[in-house]
């Protein structure tokens, strides 16, 4: 199977990890989409120094991430399809490969993993341990980790794309909408798939927070769903733990 990953991008050089991470990769067709949102500080010209035939470029102005991911799953020519961010990078140079085996093996329509968190010193500050999807889960503040969470283009096709009206929570939304509206099955590769950079948006304070959690109960109740408050602070506390890094 051929894999289409996604990197959105605006102004942020830190590309370059995400680039030579994807080149990386080992034993697998891929191609590598970039939408640019009109960088203006030198990163649209380091992504066309890059002499790599499996990049496919697209620049022009968007309308935030979701747009560029929608932007770019409409270019994709990969079964498979899956996002990694501009300053993030793959675990391992066979991280692809055991994505694609593992979609095999399993006959699932999904798979997500878990994630690493460092900052920019390279130290480990969250590790993020996912588990098997199970209904009820997202109403419990779980959700697979994104930057893991791979699937067959023609789901897109069939379930939609990403919402570009929400402003953080879209990838919750689309993950939820998939595996617990449209009932995708799903697989859990128990292992640290991506590495992240800490501080992204979803991660950036109180006001973060408070948007991301309006958004997840918009996504659950707009798709059919219940929503308890109490239930889902209570597990959002709990999950406090994962910053505790031994």
């Amino acid at each position: 199977m051929k894999v289409s990953v996604i990197t959105a991008v605006r102004n942020d050089v830190r590309i370059i990890n995400a680039i030579r991470s994807v080149a990386q990769q080992k034993s697998v067709m891929l191609e590598h989409i970039i939408v640019d949102g009109a960088s203006n500080d030198g990163t649209l010209e380091l992504i066309t120094q890059q002499e790599n035939p499996n990049i496919k470029l697209i620049s022009e102005p968007d309308m935030g991430i979701y747009d560029a991911f929608n932007k770019g799953i409409m270019q994709a020519t990969g079964d498979v399809v899956g996002f990694l961010n501009a300053d993030d990078w793959f675990a391992s140079s066979n991280t692809l490969k055991h994505i694609v085996d593992s979609l095999e093996s399993s006959s699932c329509q999904v798979v997500h993993g878990n994630v690493r968190y460092v900052d920019s010193s390279g130290i480990t500050k969250r590790r993020w341990k996912s588990c098997s999807y199970r209904r009820g889960l997202f109403q419990k503040s779980w959700t697979p980790a994104h930057p893991t969470f791979y699937t067959y283009r023609t789901n897109y096709k069939k379930f939609g794309l990403y919402r570009t009206d929400f402003q953080i929570a879209a990838d919750v939304e689309l993950m939820y909408r998939f595996l617990e509206v449209h009932g995708l099955s799903s697989y859990y590769i128990p292992e640290e798939l991506v590495v992240m950079s800490a501080g992204g948006q979803s991660n950036r304070g109180i006001g973060s927070t408070v948007t991301i959690y309006r958004e997840v109960r918009q996504a659950i109740i707009e798709n059919g769903g219940s929503f308890s408050d109490i239930k889902y602070l209570l597990n959002k506390i709990l999950k406090l733990k994962e910053y505790y890094i031994n």
